[in-house]
C-alpha cells in the first residue's frame, strides 16, 4: 500500500512524492498539490475568493478502476443504477422533461435525488456529452447549490493491467458543504469502477 501523502500548497514542493498542478486557472485562487490518499486515487481541492460570506471551494476527486470505461459510462446514463454504486444516493425520480427516455441522463433533465434515504434535493443536468463521456449538473439544497462535473475515460498505459478505466468528479460550491461530501464522492467513484 503506498504511503498517504499530505495536501502541499502550491509552489512549495511535496517531500513525499505528491505532484503539483495547476488546476483550471481558476482566478484569484489558492492551488494545492494533488494528494494521492490511497492507491488508484487522488483528491485536489482549490480554495476560491469569497463569494459573500460564504467561501466557495473546489475539489477535484479521481479514481481508477476494472471496469471498462463504457460500461462505467452506462452505470452514469442510467439513472436506476446510481443508487447501487453511490452509497449516499437512495434514489432518482425525474419531474421534467417527460418521454420515452426519462430514466437515461440528458441535457436539460430535472428531478430530485434522495440522499441517505431522507433528503430529497433537485436537480438539473446541464450538459451530456455521450461520445466524450461527460456531464454536469447543478443541486440544490435551500440556498445551498452545487455544480458537479463527471467525467469516465479509457486507462491510461501507465495505470497498469487491472485498471481498464478512469473517472473524474469536480465538485463547486460552499466549502461546509464541498468539503465534507469529498471523502463520500470519492468511495462512490471507486464503487463505480468496480467489476461487480
Amino acid at each position: 500500500m503506498a504511503p498517504q501523502r499530505n495536501v502541499v500548497p502550491s509552489g512549495e514542493r511535496a517531500t513525499d512524492g505528491g505532484s503539483d498542478r495547476a488546476i483550471d486557472g481558476l482566478p484569484g485562487s489558492v492551488r494545492y498539490a494533488i494528494v494521492p490518499v490511497r492507491p488508484y486515487s487522488e483528491y485536489v481541492f482549490v480554495v476560491q475568493r469569497l463569494r459573500g460570506y460564504v467561501s466557495e471551494v473546489q475539489t477535484t476527486l479521481r479514481a481508477t478502476g476494472p471496469l471498462p470505461a463504457d460500461q462505467a459510462w452506462e452505470r452514469y446514463a442510467d439513472l436506476d443504477r446510481w443508487s447501487h454504486w453511490a452509497p449516499q444516493i437512495s434514489g432518482v425520480s425525474v419531474t421534467d422533461p417527460a418521454g420515452p427516455d426519462t430514466r437515461r441522463l440528458r441535457t436539460g433533465l430535472r428531478g430530485t435525488v434522495r440522499a441517505a434515504g431522507v433528503v430529497g434535493l433537485p436537480f438539473e443536468v446541464t450538459a451530456v456529452d455521450e461520445a466524450a463521456r461527460t456531464w454536469s449538473w447543478r443541486v440544490s439544497a435551500g440556498p445551498i447549490t452545487l455544480h458537479l462535473d463527471h467525467g469516465v475515460e479509457e486507462a491510461r498505459a501507465e495505470d497498469g493491467p487491472r485498471v481498464r478505466s478512469r473517472t473524474w468528479l469536480r465538485t463547486t460550491g460552499p466549502a461546509l458543504v464541498v468539503l465534507p461530501y469529498a471523502p463520500v464522492a470519492l468511495v462512490a467513484l471507486h464503487s463505480l469502477l468496480l467489476d461487480r
